[in-house]
């Protein structure tokens, strides 16, 4: 009997072993550091649904030194946030990148300036200091200063790009005339700061329809062509939205799980998490064709790339949700 208790409690041990290691890894590299603007990724981990999924996920946050499209290029992930104008830039300079989902539909990009100060309209801009974060998030202001037909090698008639640190300083020091900021990040830390809505000119990405696509995933081309890791994808990007919708409806819990991951000031997390919730809308994943258009276009009249893309995103992994 003893020896029968024994070889069933081995044979369920094997089994239990056998069950954890069928997990499919995936590694994820997101585009900044621990915030609700990941907030479905972490959320989708705490509540299980990678698990529910069949799925080992890692979530690997970023920073100022890290360039998600190098990180996956190198093979240190399986699937990376980032924003289009830096996948597509890198998809010609030969890293295969390509969006197999896309779970904001806005951006969050914003250019703000004192009220009190010289720029009131984009007519004002000739001549000013205007500052721009790098690493990829420079494209879309540059896409735009094109569109008006304004150099950005400074002179009067055109502007200076203060090359911006990740915070609002460069507005509160005086040192450039308007700044760029997130709806849900910097733009609070504005607000407290003293400032109040009626103390900023606000020029919106999304409201002047200049908006370039945002936090999308993207996987390299050659993994797509296993089916395996399709599959793969299509139950991470199922698993990761169904931690978005979560996050949306509980965004004080989704703030905390963040808060466990790193993130900072849960005030702000929360107030992120809700500003997120409107970039991100419905939470399906699917990419909308004619922003793609827009943003390559963009891309293309700056110079940015130099050719139309092909194949850089496809709707396989979200057409199979």
């Amino acid at each position: 009997m003893k020896k029968t208790l024994g070889l069933t409690l081995a044979l369920t041990m094997t089994l239990m072993a056998g069950a954890a290691s069928a997990a499919d890894k995936v590694t994820l590299q997101l585009k900044w550091v621990a915030q609700s603007q990941f907030a479905g990724y972490y959320v989708a981990k705490d509540k299980g649904f990678y698990e529910e999924a069949g799925l080992d996920v890692e979530i690997k946050p970023g920073g100022p030194d890290i360039a998600p499209e190098q990180v996956i290029a190198g093979g240190g992930a399986d699937v990376i946030v980032d924003w289009m104008g830096g996948a597509l830039a890198a998809r010609e300079k030969g890293v295969g990148l390509v969006n197999i989902a896309q779970p904001y539909k806005k951006a969050g990009m914003q250019l703000v300036c004192p009220a009190d100060g010289p720029v009131q309209t984009e007519a004002d801009f000739k001549g000013r200091t205007l500052g721009v974060w790098f690493y990829g998030n420079e494209y879309p202001f540059f896409a735009w200063m094109n569109k008006l037909g304004l150099s950005t090698e400074g002179g009067a008639d055109g502007v200076t790009v203060l090359k911006q640190s990740f915070d609002v300083q460069p507005l509160i020091q005086k040192q450039a005339d308007c700044i760029s900021v997130m709806t849900y990040n910097e733009y609070w830390q504005l607000m407290d700061a003293g400032y109040k809505p009626e103390d900023l000119v606000v020029f919106n990405y999304s409201a002047m329809g200049n908006d370039l696509l945002e936090d999308g995933l993207y996987a390299m081309e050659e993994d797509l062509k296993d089916p395996a890791y399709v599959e793969k994808m299509v139950k991470f990007v199922e698993a990761s939205m169904k931690g978005w919708a979560y996050a949306i409806a509980n965004p004080e819990e989704a703030a905390g799980i963040v808060m466990d991951n790193g993130g900072q000031d849960e005030n702000h997390q929360t107030r992120m998490m809700g500003e997120v919730a409107k970039l991100i809308g419905e939470p399906d994943a699917k990419l909308i064709p004619e922003a793609y258009e827009r943003t390559a276009k963009a891309l293309l009249d700056q110079g940015i790339i130099t050719k139309e893309p092909q194949g850089a995103w496809t709707s396989e992994v979200t057409d199979k949700m």
